[in-house]
């Protein structure tokens, strides 16, 4: 192919020798400098939120605008609060206060907890251990988790995952009781749900 009958257009090489560096540099300092700005700009907003100072009513009213959206164990509630708030010792006598007139409450934490981890095929040990890490005393339901028939729980959800045989096989056995010590429950209520018949009482 004769070069001659495709003459370059445009000399690329020339034309970055001439243009591209400074191009570049000024483009990346462009983005540089946006990044920083923006980085500037967020670090500024997130101080400010953390930082608003709120005490008297003004606290009060985010308390309760905070509890309308969701239920808040009273440590929880407290740490939320003290982000905000400009004293501590206010944020704990206020939190005191909302408990006492029932507006938050870590026994309805602790029933929400139990009711929805319930419905999700959760045991006693895994919802004792959310209510640990949401600071709430377990003793609190501790009614409820003796009144529930945690090996129909078990049972219920060993059919769902498995069905209603029974195995003989040792490693599929094994598998069926990880599973349920996984989900949380304890290993009596295991046993007999792993090796209830259909229909078994």
């Amino acid at each position: 192919m004769n070069d001659s009958k495709f003459p370059k257009l445009l000399d690329y090489q020339a034309l970055k020798q001439q243009y591209g560096d400074e191009a570049d540099q000024s483009i990346e300092t462009s983005s540089q400098n946006t990044s920083q700005e923006n980085n500037a700009l967020n670090f500024e907003q997130e101080r400010a939120e953390k930082k608003l100072g709120l005490h008297g009513s003004r606290l009060r009213s985010y308390a309760f605008a905070v509890l309308t959206r969701k239920e808040y164990s009273k440590v929880e509630l407290i740490e939320k609060l003290a982000l905000y708030a400009e004293s501590r010792d206010e944020v704990i006598s206020l939190v005191e206060e909302l408990s006492a007139q029932h507006y938050q409450s870590d026994q309805r934490v602790a029933e929400m907890m139990l009711s929805s981890q319930k419905r999700k095929g959760k045991g006693p040990n895994q919802i004792k251990i959310k209510l640990k890490n949401k600071k709430v005393d377990s003793a609190l339901i501790a009614e409820e988790l003796k009144e529930t028939d945690w090996t129909e729980q078990a049972y219920q959800l060993k059919v769902k995952k498995y069905g209603l045989d029974v195995t003989k096989d040792q490693k599929l056995k094994a598998k069926q009781m990880r599973f349920l010590m996984y989900r949380g429950f304890e290993m009596d209520a295991i046993i007999k749900a792993i090796s209830r018949k259909p229909n078994e009482d």
